[in-house]
């Protein structure tokens, strides 16, 4: 570092911004149909450059339609149970608590919690403006039982969210046969 900049730094005064402390039961609670989002950073306290929320499947449920973003990056810290990731060519991981999944800018992805005990992950996005989704959706879904795939996709688009068609084909041809269709 240069003297001049070194300088400038050390007699420049420290900023007073606060933090944003959101308590274990606070946060502005959404319902997605069957998931629950508990946002905890909408993006306004960090010039929308991160977002960030709790989700809940519950046990035996899907979330939303296969998809890939092409405008923010996401990140999933598992909290609690296990919650199935599923990514092209009928592949999956299986991510349990303490495990962290990363989903860049045009990875195509989609998850849901196939096993018997409540999921929990910790949510951020990157930059924040997806959070204003979770928003929408849980308008457009007020009263619903279950997500709509239809709902989702149309709200997901306002988002430059794309869905990941031969995923989407995939998993209703695995849907099919599991229901002897």
């Amino acid at each position: 570092m240069e003297d001049y900049d070194a300088k400038a730094l050390a007699t420049m005064d420290m900023p007073r911004r606060p933090i944003n402390f959101v308590a274990a039961k606070a946060g502005e609670v959404l319902k997605l149909g069957h998931i629950t989002c508990r946002v905890l950073e909408d993006g306004s306290k960090t010039d929308n450059r991160l977002g960030a929320a709790e989700l809940i499947l519950p046990p035996h449920t899907s979330g939303p339609p296969a998809h890939w973003h092409e405008m923010h990056d996401e990140s999933f810290l598992i909290t609690a149970g296990t919650i199935r990731f599923h990514t092209p060519d009928r592949t999956h991981s299986d991510a349990v608590t303490g495990d962290y999944i990363t989903v860049p800018t045009r990875a195509p992805h989609t998850f849901s919690n196939p096993f018997d005990v409540e999921a929990r992950t910790f949510f951020t996005c990157t930059p924040a403006f997806y959070i204003d989704y979770f928003k929408i959706l849980a308008l457009a879904s007020k009263g619903d039982v279950k997500m709509s795939k239809e709902k989702n996709l149309e709200i997901m688009a306002r988002y430059a969210t794309m869905p990941a068609k031969p995923m989407l084909e995939d998993m209703a041809r695995e849907a099919e046969g599991k229901n002897g269709n």
